[in-house]
């Protein structure tokens, strides 16, 4: 090799000389040895090129495994919800509102509820839901509020029509139990009987199973901790929520309920529930039944929710202050005008101690105006007045600002 290169090499001497002799270059040329060191200097810089191509080559092939890597680290922590990423599985959400309320028994301003939502898909069939709510603004010490896990349960999907879930839920039962989120529902305050006889908001812990049977048809039902009443409280139901917090699962309860929608804007829903036993125990106490029926209608402008909800109690304990029986029922009618602004008119007529001869009815009338600069913001105003017999009347104004996200 290195002989063909000096045999170039003198070729190319002996041509350059005879060129310049022509072309006028300078008579001195480089001697054989210089152009054997020219060429010696340009491979050596061939060579060096070659090194540094190659050298660059490899960078760009480990930068590209190192993107590659770091695209298959993004896609596992979306499907696993590992690391620091948010994945597009998780999910954040919730809903506040504020009240004043002007009522004979008060004047006062209360940021009633904050809370939050979590949601994670861990798979398209596997799920977990859960909330945590503030009551109150300030919680802890001789403080009014409270904290509360309102919700976490994990969901799973049989298949398209079924589901079962576990954990802490809200049970199927009512309008506002499982939808209460303020711009979802008239008036500041939710309505008197779904608080006092339902009782919302109540949630349990327990294992519960819901899904589709027919078009326009679902069921749900559900196995879960049960009310604890008693004596001191007058056997009230809403006095007997344990809220999953140490519950006493002596006697559990199941709920069951079947609801129909096969008219767009129409809902109608009935719910039972049975427990062996209300008091956990107590004496002079025995089995409960809870029957709700309602509907719920918004056709164009128009809206109408109309529910009724009694429960039936066991025991010479209850009977004996007519608690044994203790029902209520509202209607409300209400008008859109158009995507910001709505009325409702609405009856409430409610009794914890329906069973007593005496008349211990409550009633209340509201009349309000609901005003949604956002869907998910509302701004809300309404008059209450009431008219029991024997008992002190509540009456005023209350005023409301809500939201969700």
């Amino acid at each position: 090799m290195k002989h063909a290169i000096h045999a170039t090499a003198c070729a190319c001497a002996l041509l350059l000389a005879s060129l310049g002799a022509h072309a006028g270059l300078p008579e001195k040329m480089p001697s054989m040895e210089e152009m054997w060191q020219i060429i010696q200097q340009q491979q050596a810089e061939i060579e060096a090129l070659k090194q540094q191509q190659q050298t660059t080559e490899q960078k760009a092939v480990a930068a590209d495994e190192k993107a590659e890597a770091a695209v298959v680290a993004v896609e596992e922590a979306a499907t696993t919800g590992s690391g620091t990423l948010l994945s597009d599985r998780t999910s954040i959400g919730g809903y506040g509102e504020m009240h004043y309320n002007n009522l004979d028994s008060k004047e006062e301003i209360d940021f009633h509820r904050f809370v939050l939502f979590f949601g994670h898909e861990f798979t398209d069939n596997l799920r977990m839901f859960s909330e945590l709510e503030l009551e109150h603004a300030v919680s802890g010490g001789d403080n009014n509020g409270e904290i509360e896990l309102e919700q976490a349960y994990i969901e799973y999907d049989i298949n398209n029509n079924h589901q079962v879930k576990g954990g802490l839920f809200l049970l199927p039962v009512g309008i506002l139990n499982e939808t209460h989120e303020p711009p979802t529902f008239y008036g500041v305050e939710r309505n008197p009987v779904e608080k006092n006889i339902i009782p919302t908001t109540w949630w349990a812990g327990g294992a519960a199973a819901n899904g589709e049977i027919a078009p326009g048809w679902s069921y749900d039902v559900a196995f879960h901790e049960g009310l604890e009443t008693s004596a001191q409280d007058s056997y009230k139901v809403r006095k007997g929520r344990q809220k999953t917090s140490k519950a006493d699962a002596s006697d559990l309860a199941g709920t069951g309920r079947l609801k129909w929608t096969g008219i767009p804007g129409v809902e109608v829903a009935g719910s039972v529930q049975y427990q062996a036993d209300i008091t956990q125990g107590e004496s002079n106490a025995g089995h409960a039944w809870l029957y709700e029926a309602h509907t719920d209608i918004q056709r164009g402008p128009f809206g109408l929710r109309a529910l009724y909800a009694m429960w039936d109690l066991d025991g010479g304990g209850p009977k004996a202050i007519g608690a044994d029986q203790q029902e209520g029922f509202y209607i409300e009618p209400s008008y859109k005008f158009n995507q910001k602004v709505g009325i409702f008119a609405r009856y409430n007529q409610w009794d914890n101690a329906a069973g007593d001869s005496t008349d211990s009815k409550e009633k209340q009338y509201d009349l309000g105006i609901n005003f949604w600069p956002h869907p998910d913001v509302v701004l809300k105003a309404d008059v209450q007045q009431q008219d029991n017999e024997g008992k002190k009347n509540d009456n005023g104004f209350n005023l409301g600002i809500g939201f969700q996200y």
